[in-house]
C-alpha cells in the first residue's frame, strides 16, 4: 500500500478567528487565509505530515482541496522539488463532511487499499507504519492518557474527542462521539482515541454513497465506517498507539506545534 489521501478542504473557520500575538507576519498571514497545512513551521506544516507518511513507505499522495484553493495546489503541484512523493489532486466542490471529502478520492484509489489523513495533524510515525502494515482496513486507538501527556492538545479538548470501542479481538465496534464521562469509565484503562487517520479498502466508498447526513448536516467518515461494519461485513483492526498527535486547528495552536517540528528535517 503506497496511497495517501490527505484531508485538506476544510475552510479553516477557528483559524482565521483570534490573536496574533507571537504568530510572524508569514503564520498570519496563512492563518487569515485558513489554510492550515501552509502554516509556516520553518517549512510549511503539512511538510511535515507528509515527510512522516514518506518515511512510513506511502508515495502517491492525493490532496482533497477546496475550489478556491489554488495556493495548495500551486505549492504541491509546481514549487515543491518532491524525490519521494507524486501529488494529485480532488476538489470537493462544497463543504459537506468528511465522508464526502473521502467520495472525491474514488478514481484515485482505483481500488487499491489507501491511507487517509487530516491534513491539520501531525501523527507519529509508528502509527503509519501500522497502518501500511496491516492486512486490511484499520485505525489507531490513540492511549487518552498518552494524547493528554505528548501531544499539544489541551486535556479538556481531548476530552470531547472520539472514542473506540473494540471487541475482544481487536475489532472495532463503534467510533463514539462526544463519549459521556460515565462510557469513558466504563473503558477502565483501554481508552482509544480516533484521531480521524483510517486504513481503507474500496468498501467505503460504497459506505460514503449510503449513508445519510448527520445531526449536523454533514455526511460523516464514522458514520460510513460503521455503515460499512454493519452492511459490509468489513473489520477495522484497531491498533493501540501510544504517541503524540499534534493539532493545527487554531492560531492558539500554532506556537506550540512549532516548537515540537522546528528543525525537524523535510524530506519530501
Amino acid at each position: 500500500m503506497d496511497k495517501v489521501v490527505v484531508l485538506a478542504a476544510g475552510l479553516g473557520t477557528r483559524m482565521r478567528s483570534g490573536g496574533l500575538e507571537g504568530l510572524s507576519e508569514a503564520q498570519r498571514r496563512a492563518a487569515d487565509s485558513g489554510l492550515k497545512a501552509l502554516v509556516p513551521i520553518d517549512r510549511p506544516f503539512l511538510d511535515y505530515v507528509l515527510t512522516t507518511a514518506a518515511d512510513a513507505g506511502f508515495r502517491r499522495v492525493c490532496l482533497v482541496i477546496g475550489p478556491d484553493h489554488d495556493e495548495l495546489r500551486r505549492y504541491y503541484g509546481e514549487v515543491v522539488d518532491a524525490q519521494r512523493l507524486q501529488f494529485e489532486f480532488v476538489v470537493q466542490a462544497e463543504p459537506l463532511g468528511t465522508a464526502d471529502a473521502v467520495a472525491t478520492a474514488r478514481r484515485f484509489a482505483y481500488g487499491d487499499p489507501f491511507l487517509t489523513i487530516n491534513a491539520d495533524n501531525h501523527y507519529p510515525l509508528d502509527a503509519l507504519q501500522a497502518l501500511r502494515a496491516l492486512s486490511g482496513p484499520g485505525l489507531p486507538g490513540f492511549d487518552r492518557t498518552a494524547l493528554v501527556a505528548m501531544s499539544n492538545i489541551p486535556e479538556q479538548r481531548i476530552e470531547r474527542f472520539a472514542i473506540v470501542e473494540v471487541d475482544a479481538d481487536g475489532s472495532l465496534q463503534r467510533v463514539v462521539e462526544k463519549p459521556s464521562q460515565q462510557f469513558i469509565d466504563s473503558l477502565g484503562d483501554d481508552v482509544g482515541v480516533s484521531m480521524n487517520c483510517w486504513r481503507f479498502d474500496e468498501r467505503i466508498f460504497a459506505a460514503c454513497e449510503a449513508i445519510e447526513p448527520s445531526e449536523r448536516g454533514e455526511l460523516e467518515i464514522t458514520s460510513a465506517v460503521q455503515y460499512s461494519i454493519d452492511h459490509l461485513d468489513t473489520r477495522f483492526e484497531v491498533i493501540p498507539i501510544r504517541g503524540p498527535v499534534l493539532d493545527l486547528t487554531s492560531r492558539s495552536d500554532i506556537e506550540s506545534v512549532a516548537e515540537r517540528l522546528r528543525g525537524q528535517q523535510v524530506h519530501l
